[in-house]
């Protein structure tokens, strides 16, 4: 599989017809959502990190490029995967490229954050450019920008700021941007001020893909969301267990 069958899913979709990405978590989970018959999956640094026994962060590159490898192996050639790699765990761009490639991943998700605080913006951009650089077209390169939940400087505009990242990082090579946890009433403006696909996170209690995907959204992801649900059932099976 290669970048350019992810990087077409993206494009010329209708509104209100995302490209919705399920986050599998290991092997097993990828299986389930390939047959169920999604195209191409998405996974969650979050959802990987609590099924290795991590907190959401603290995996190391070595045990989450292992991962990210096992979830390709299990599913069909034909299936694109993409991976949530956080902030790029320090390697150099080539590394990182080339680590990333190994596993047979044809995309990811590069957050502009780090320690908790965003990164400087130019900084980011320099960093996706030389991602871009090194990967070629090998790569679809989703930049996540954290204003909403990082926070944005004291008299700073966060939609403003928001926007401002977004151009930098397409200016940059980014195919994708991810304004991660945006309300959903301020898609429509974000997705008219970026050019470009606009990758949105669908939350239990939030607006579902469709609508999403009417209010601007190119893509859907749902972070460890996927996860946690699941962990709920089996947490409900094992309640069930105990008062069998």
């Amino acid at each position: 599989m290669t970048a350019s069958v992810l990087r077409a899913l993206h494009h010329d979709r209708t509104p209100g017809d995302p490209l919705v990405l399920p986050g599998p978590w290991d092997a097993a989970s990828a299986r389930v959502f390939v047959e169920a018959g999604f195209p191409a999956l998405a996974t969650p640094s979050a959802g990987v990190a609590a099924s290795l026994g991590y907190e959401d962060g603290a995996t190391p590159a070595d045990e989450m490029f292992a991962a990210v490898a096992r979830i390709v192996r299990a599913v069909p050639d034909t299936v694109p995967v993409t991976a949530d790699i956080e902030a790029g765990y320090g390697l150099a761009a080539g590394e990182l490229v080339e680590r990333l490639l190994e596993t047979g991943a044809v995309g990811c998700n590069l957050e502009d954050s780090s320690d908790g605080a965003l990164v400087d913006a130019r900084r980011q951009a320099d960093r996706l450019a030389e991602v871009r650089g090194a990967a070629g077209d090998r790569l679809f390169v989703n930049a996540r920008v954290d204003t909403y939940v990082r926070g944005v400087p004291d008299g700073t505009g966060q939609e403003a700021e928001t926007v401002r990242r977004a151009l930098l990082y397409v200016a940059a090579g980014a195919d994708c941007v991810y304004p991660i946890a945006a309300p959903p009433e301020a898609l429509p403006r974000l997705a008219a001020a970026v050019p470009g696909p606009l990758n949105a996170l669908a939350r239990p209690d939030g607006p579902g893909p469709h609508e999403l995907g009417l209010l601007g959204a190119t893509r859907i992801t749902f972070g460890p969301g996927l996860q946690r649900r699941a962990m709920a059932a089996v947490r409900g099976i094992a309640d069930e267990l105990r008062k069998a």
